[in-house]
């Protein structure tokens, strides 16, 4: 009886060389994370080394921030026309580059143009790996890497302090940039044979250079509002004029995409009801990420928590955040990611409305700390992707996932931004605090109500 090898020998072949990619794009993802985490640690060490103060070398995230917010439309938009591998590879090339641009900085101002070079690289990797996830992966092994890819924040946040500490204190702080070289040269190598080469089967059009100018025009007049950053540098109330401009630029940007035949953001993605869902609540999840910040704050001023220990009352939090990623990546599929994101938003608004409450406890604090921390890991965990793979056209997945760190980012902005102003508002003391979280577990619970507008079920596609 005649035997067929093939077959067998064919599927775990198949297994290998996707799971070998599902290793790129994490290694890819998580590099880009680490990066983010160690960057709050070695802030003194910068501080000394160049002898700027605390506002000045704030300038470092703000940089990062803005120019992967901007890079990330470009890199979705091209990986849509040209591919996945060319615009994967070229993100980490340049993180790559920007790192050893940081390590050898002689002086501060290289030193932001480094790391804005870094942040343009960064801004192309997450939403360009989960792309390829949605063109590679079938429905059913989609959610488990998803939440894979969620997860990586939460160990870059675990991971990233002792480690920032352990390489600044023995070889010195341009060592946590030299390391992202060789693991930048690995997923460079390992990508190029892995990662898939296929290009859009239409024929690109012209480039939408207006579409462009408009974006990264509107993205740094939103991001100069939202921060305020133009006020603290001049002492003048700009960030209205900023916000106002940053309006007209949006409704200008609407009306030359809509006339674009290939738009860097296609005005069709929100004329799908799902994914102006999606957007609206990625928002929200960038909002609680945004809400996390102040927490320490809160420890240290109602329950006596030391500055120097403040961090560690967190470590409940970053952990079941990387927990409920994995999980909820797992229970994607058998439970539906609209019953997913429900739960997650359930639990922040839970969690949040807590923090307000100082008066329970510090026990009650690291209870509120670990719903949080769920919550978070399971709006994180793909959920909100997978929907928008489901629903974004093929040929525009790029441009949809891209559109979700977008919006992530801008509510990141946003929370930071609204528990200040309204802490600082009522004297920057517990009680102001108090009020913040209060808003932030009403918005919370806000998006938890526009969940229930997500299908019960994905559209069985592959």
């Amino acid at each position: 009886m005649s035997q067929q090898p093939l077959a067998p020998a064919t599927l775990p072949a198949a297994d290998a060389k996707q799971n070998r990619l599902v290793q790129v794009l994490f290694v890819g993802v998580f590099m880009a994370a680490l990066d983010s985490a160690i960057v709050g640690p070695v802030l003194p060490a910068l501080r000394a080394a160049f002898g700027v103060d605390n506002r000045t070398v704030g300038l470092l995230s703000t940089v990062f921030s803005l120019s992967s917010m901007c890079s990330t439309a470009l890199m979705a938009y091209f990986s849509d026309r040209h591919g996945r591998r060319p615009v994967y590879l070229t993100s980490v090339a340049l993180f790559a580059i920007g790192s050893l641009c940081i390590a050898a900085a002689p002086s501060f101002d290289l030193l932001l143009v480094a790391r804005a070079i870094q942040g343009i690289g960064a801004g192309g990797i997450a939403p360009v790996a989960s792309a390829v996830i949605g063109d590679v992966f079938t429905a059913e092994r989609r959610g488990r890497i998803l939440g894979l890819i969620g997860a990586t924040h939460g160990m870059a946040f675990v991971l990233g302090p002792p480690l920032a500490t352990a390489l600044t204190s023995t070889l010195g702080w341009r060592w946590l940039f030299l390391v992202n070289i060789p693991v930048a040269l690995v997923v460079l190598v390992l990508g190029f044979r892995s990662l898939p080469g296929q290009r859009s089967e239409a024929a690109p059009g012209p480039i939408d250079k207006a579409g462009i100018a408009l974006t990264l025009l509107f993205l740094l007049w939103l991001v100069m509002g939202i921060s305020r950053l133009p006020d603290s540098a001049t002492g003048v109330l700009l960030w209205p004029w900023f916000l106002a401009a940053s309006s007209v630029l949006l409704a200008a940007l609407v009306i030359i995409e809509k006339r674009q035949t290939q738009a860097l953001i296609p005005m069709d993605l929100f004329e799908n009801r799902q994914l102006a869902f999606v957007y609206v609540l990625t928002l929200g999840v960038g909002f609680s990420m945004g809400g996390i910040v102040f927490l320490t704050t809160v420890a240290t001023l109602a329950y006596g928590v030391s500055v120097e220990h403040a961090g560690l009352a967190l470590l409940p939090l970053v952990l079941c955040s990387m927990v409920g990623s994995m999980a909820a990546g797992r229970l994607l599929n058998r439970l539906g990611a609209r019953n997913m994101v429900i739960f997650g938003f359930g639990l922040l608004t839970l969690g949040y409305l807590q923090s307000a409450v100082p008066q329970t406890g510090f026990t009650a604090f690291l209870v509120a700390s670990v719903l949080v921390g769920i919550g978070l890991g399971v709006v994180v965990s793909g959920a909100l992707r997978a929907i928008a793979i489901d629903e974004a056209p093929p040929a525009l997945r790029g441009s949809a996932q891209g559109l979700i760190n977008i919006f992530n980012a801008v509510g990141t902005l946003l929370a930071v931004t609204c528990i200040s102003a309204i802490a600082d508002f009522e004297g920057g003391g517990l009680t102001g605090f108090s009020h913040a979280y209060l808003a932030m577990g009403a918005s919370m619970l806000g998006m938890l109500v526009l969940a229930f507008g997500l299908k019960r079920k994905l559209n069985a596609v592959v």
